[in-house]
């Protein structure tokens, strides 16, 4: 079960909803459509949310007929891992029809507002990654002129660099640390990106590569993260401190720092923890929500992945 502030659950109505007991309040946005599949109980699903991004896994278990639908207001990216039937028909609206049967890295991009349906009788277990873009977000992440690229519908096709990118997000949809909605955000400011790049939409122009932070840059959002340490700090918040797209901000972060915002976020979390960790009055506990965790378990996940080490093991070795 996901435990983490970025959690969702799926309702009966195929809904990714916020957990409840780590969201006090709904809002027009709070809950985004997903896939309907049918019958329900032939799939298990988990999924999380970020700033804009939704992502789901879907595991076929049991092999049977398999209905999927799909029509709403937001972009569908769908990634096949592993899927093979033995026969089945697949069709976005304004595409020709395929009944191609070996579906494995195959991606297919449905556009806002169009209906997407398929249907297999799998012969092998199948695992498909499902992510949906909000239009207003993804724009705001974009270059001028990119959204024409998300307005064409693609079916069946291969890209190893969205491939990649979208497995690293199959990744973090089991993380329990409480910086996975930041990883989330993170790659899919990078996968909207990819989906509009020159050579999967030869309209566009490759944007001016940039170099690393300026030094009134760096300076700011250094200072920004430590003083909010414990603050779960949205991409966006910090590219807009320095004036930059959150795309181009997470380019030039990494040149600076030689990591992704949230990894150096977590990073120094860490060495704040160590700190702590030092004056024998503090219980881990408390150690943990003074950084920005609410539960132990996913402080200590946190602390051995970042160090190898617990932190009472941490603790001990302070002698």
């Amino acid at each position: 079960m996901l435990t983490n502030s970025a959690s969702l659950s799926l309702s009966s109505r195929g809904y990714l909803q916020d957990n409840p007991r780590t969201s006090q309040s709904k809002s027009p946005a709070a809950t985004n459509p997903t896939v309907d599949i049918a019958p329900r109980e032939i799939a298990a699903r988990r999924g999380k949310r970020g700033d804009g991004l939704a992502a789901e896994i879907v595991q076929t278990i049991r092999p049977e007929r398999i209905d999927i639908r799909f029509r709403a207001p937001v972009h569908l990216l769908v990634i096949v891992e592993e899927g093979v039937r033995a026969a089945g028909e697949s069709s976005v609206e304004g595409l020709p029809r395929s009944t191609l049967r070996d579906l494995r890295r195959k991606l297919t991009f449905v556009p806002a507002g169009h209906c997407y349906h398929e249907w297999h009788q799998p012969s092998l277990p199948s695992r498909v990654i499902y992510f949906y873009f909000d239009p207003a977000k993804v724009l705001f992440h974009l270059e001028p002129g990119d959204s024409d690229a998300l307005r064409a519908p693609r079916l069946f096709f291969e890209d190893t660099a969205l491939w990649q990118t979208a497995l690293k997000i199959g990744r973090l949809l089991d993380a329990p640390d409480a910086n996975s909605r930041l990883c989330l955000e993170a790659l899919g400011i990078i996968l909207a990106h990819e989906l509009v790049r020159p050579d999967t939409a030869p309209h566009r122009t490759e944007p001016r590569a940039r170099g690393g932070l300026a030094g009134w840059q760096k300076r700011t959002v250094v200072d920004f993260i430590e003083e909010n340490l414990a603050e779960n700090i949205s991409l966006a918040k910090l590219a807009q401190l320095i004036q930059l797209s959150p795309y181009h901000f997470c380019r030039a972060f990494k040149q600076s720092f030689g990591v992704p915002p949230h990894r150096y976020h977590t990073r120094r979390r860490i060495d704040r923890a160590k700190a702590l960790l030092a004056n024998p009055d503090e219980s881990v506990t408390s150690v943990g929500m003074t950084i920005g965790f609410s539960e132990t378990s996913s402080f200590t996940a946190a602390f051995r992945k970042a160090s190898g080490m617990t932190p009472t093991e941490y603790r001990r070795g302070l002698g």
